[in-house]
């Protein structure tokens, strides 16, 4: 069996070898219940080494993991797993208490006590870290595994849920590789990416459900030599891990880089980052004073992508090319073809701005999970819709200008308006409402809910966002509520939420919006 790279997470290691044999034990007890090849296996858990053994056992009898953003509220949750039906979820035990009650009873549940670190990090008392009973607890569920033979099967991405324009999340299911030709393409297209081999010492502190930080992190478990996982991101410990550990490779979000300059510059100084080699960024353009000082500060290191959790990786750019073209999200990647059209979809010339198609034909086709009809509305020829508005330059770097669809990013993370104005309906008194992304000095966005009554009806802003607070998210709510008993309207009755947000955005350059990451979706 392979080694690994050693995993850290606080105090605890796991080296590469007993991490290997883990996740055949894993593979061999996901079997055991009945897991096969195509199914589902559920993760609610925070960055830990088991979210890692879980998911690399169950890719190697050709399951897909399902990573399940532990923030949601257990609506969201339960929708998810609805939608997804896993065979087997494995969760942190102070995470599993608010959807126990409901969770369909052919779905096997396996524990996982928050490691020490965790608990620091979030808090979770001992009676909610302890495990249910009559549920194996993963440690000693593995234990009781002969680890299998090599399955050799193809090892599928994760499931990632991701949102569009009706609100409600999507799985993002991979097909896998057409052929031997595509599985090397895509090989080196990610190499070309992550960068991640022999030698490497990675440091992810994003979380694991998140599409760029799952696929780094299971990056470094095939190729690198050591692996820190964080449970959160704090800015000075996050630089205490890079020379403690003489990290080689990290993955941010643009909001690290500005927290990390908002220290004091003797704290910044205080700690060696000479080991960094590559520092990879993504989740949404980079505002470039951020990024030019980050540059400054580390050197040449600091590279991008764009892309989407549907596309994968379409663009990449290094920091060299970021100087030279100040702005972009860099050239398409190994098998990316980028073209721009106007809303008609012709073809636009260089430097014109228009929605961005694009195809990574290295990637394997994707479907959304239970729902085909809506991955097909993306298809226009051979490339596939982003939603996303930016324009071509004669050297072919991209540069992002909007976003065409109403979604919200607020810190890297999407925020869709019809899942939110969806809850708000539910109040009573509410006619109607319109939600939409404002300025923030930080998070770029951050979302405004303007909430129509009905005639005759007060609304209260304290009891709605109280009530809101119940059904989403923290960094759904509306940070801002704003009561009027009469919207802007087309003649089609539509809401004109666009005549809504221009006020807020006046003064605002929507070429250099920054994307940083929201810490209530860490």
């Amino acid at each position: 069996m392979p080694s690994g790279p050693t995993i850290y997470l606080g105090d605890d290691v796991i080296d590469g070898d007993t991490f290997q044999l883990q996740a055949w034990k894993a593979a061999a007890g996901f079997r055991a219940i009945g897991v096969g090849q195509g199914d589902c296996i559920a993760l609610l858990m925070r960055n830990d080494g088991v979210f890692l053994e879980a998911t690399v056992g169950a890719q190697k009898i050709g399951a897909y993991v399902v990573p399940l953003n532990w923030h949601f509220k257990a609506d969201e949750l339960l929708y998810l797993l609805r939608d997804s039906q896993p065979k087997v979820l494995v969760a942190h035990a102070d995470l599993l208490p608010t959807i126990a009650a409901e969770l369909p009873s052919q779905m096997r549940v396996v524990v996982v006590p928050p490691p020490a670190a965790i608990a620091r990090a979030y808090g979770p008392d001992r009676n909610r870290r302890a495990i249910p009973v009559g549920l194996p607890q993963w440690s000693s569920w593995i234990s009781q595994q002969q680890p299998i033979a090599d399955t050799n099967v193809s090892a599928p991405d994760s499931v990632i849920y991701t949102s569009g324009t009706t609100g409600r999340p999507k799985g993002v299911r991979r097909k896998p590789p057409s052929s031997p030709d595509q599985a090397a393409a895509n090989e080196k297209m990610r190499a070309a990416v992550f960068d991640i081999g022999a030698g490497a010492r990675v440091l992810v502190s994003a979380p694991l459900y998140h599409t760029a930080p799952n696929y780094f992190s299971l990056r470094a478990i095939r190729y690198a030599d050591s692996l820190v996982l964080a449970t959160k991101f704090e800015p000075e410990p996050f630089l205490a891990l890079i020379e403690k550990y003489r990290i080689t490779h990290v993955y941010a979000v643009p909001t690290m880089f500005v927290r990390l300059l908002a220290l004091d510059q003797a704290i910044r100084d205080k700690y060696d980052l000479s080991s960094l080699r590559f520092v990879l960024h993504a989740g949404g353009p980079c505002a470039p004073a951020i990024k030019r000082q980050m540059i400054e500060w580390l050197g040449p290191v600091i590279s991008e992508y764009y892309g989407s959790t549907e596309h994968g990786p379409i663009t990449c750019c290094s920091s060299e090319e970021w100087l030279a073209h100040p702005g972009t999200v860099g050239r398409a990647v190994p098998g990316a073809v980028i073209r721009i059209e106007d809303d008609e979809g012709k073809p636009l010339p260089t430097g014109s701005a228009g929605e961005i198609l694009a195809r990574n034909t290295a990637h394997a086709d994707f479907t959304y999970h239970n729902r085909q009809a809506e991955r097909d509305q993306l298809q226009r020829g051979e490339l596939i819709m982003t939603g996303d508005i930016g324009y071509l330059d004669a050297d072919g770097f991209l540069y992002l200008c909007d976003r065409k669809r109403d979604v919200i990013i607020s810190g890297g993370v999407n925020i869709y308006p019809a899942e939110i104005e969806s809850a708000i309906a539910e109040f009573p008194g509410v006619q109607d409402s319109a939600v939409f992304g404002i300025p923030h000095p930080e998070f770029s966005e951050t979302v405004m809910a303007i909430v129509q009554p009905r005639a005759g009806t007060e609304l209260d802003h304290t009891r709605l966002r109280a009530f809101l607070s119940e059904r989403l998210a923290r960094y759904k709510v509306p940070s801002g509520i704003e009561i009027r008993h009469h919207l802007p309207r087309e003649e089609s009755g539509k809401i004109r939420k666009r005549t809504l947000r221009a006020p807020f955005w006046e003064n605002h350059d929507a070429h250099s919006i920054q994307r940083h990451s929201n810490p209530d979706a860490d």
